[in-house]
């Protein structure tokens, strides 16, 4: 995990679990278990390693280790590790999958001056396993 740029982080643990509501002006670590919504716009989301999230996610970067069955709006990056299994869409301006992360649903990659025409967009839609492999 990138080290955050403030000192508040909030961390959920392994044996945590939590249904509702999220919201916060610091960034969050979970790798317990969340459901419902997660809303932290200016701060920082990542999922662990034992992370599993079912929830509609809003934050400025989002990082999935762990599993994530929702849509990220992320509003400077998303980014996919190895060990990611995310099902949803993404919207973000920057997005990174590792190589071995599973990934379904779409990416709409905004551009960088937000203009939201939709000329400036770039859609794909992504339904694999191994996103960045090698080529055949």
């Amino acid at each position: 995990m990138d080290t955050p740029k403030t000192a508040e982080l909030a961390h959920i643990g392994r044996s945590v679990t939590v249904k509702g509501e999220l919201s916060g002006s610091e960034d969050l670590f979970i790798d317990g278990q969340v459901e419902g919504t997660i809303e932290l716009r200016g701060n920082n989301l990542t999922i662990g390693p034992h992370g599993f999230v079912k929830a509609h996610v809003n934050a400025k970067d989002v990082v999935v280790q762990g599993k994530l069955e929702g849509n990220i709006q992320a509003s400077q990056r998303a980014q996919l590790q190895k060990s990611a299994v995310a099902m949803g869409d993404i919207v973000t301006k920057r997005v990174a999958i590792e190589e071995g992360a599973f990934f379904k649903g779409k990416i709409d990659v905004q551009a960088e001056g937000g203009k939201g025409d939709a000329a400036e967009h770039t859609k794909s839609e992504m339904k694999s396993r191994g996103v960045g492999g090698s080529s055949e």
